[in-house]
């Protein structure tokens, strides 16, 4: 299942830097483009608000 980031994020990169096929856009929080996801989990380790989730 392809990862999603909710609210608590800080928009801080750390995930958008770790993605390895670069599917994380950045906003006012980071979205994930879920059909890209490779659900690999490298984004939801390195979150420091743990604002990763499953989906």
């Amino acid at each position: 299942m392809p990862r999603f980031i909710n609210d608590d994020c800080i928009a801080c990169g750390a995930c958008q830097a770790e993605c390895p096929v670069d599917c994380i856009a950045e906003g006012d929080i980071f979205v994930i483009d879920e059909p890209t996801c490779t659900d690999c989990g490298a984004c939801e380790e390195v979150c420091p608000t743990e604002a990763i989730k499953e989906r």
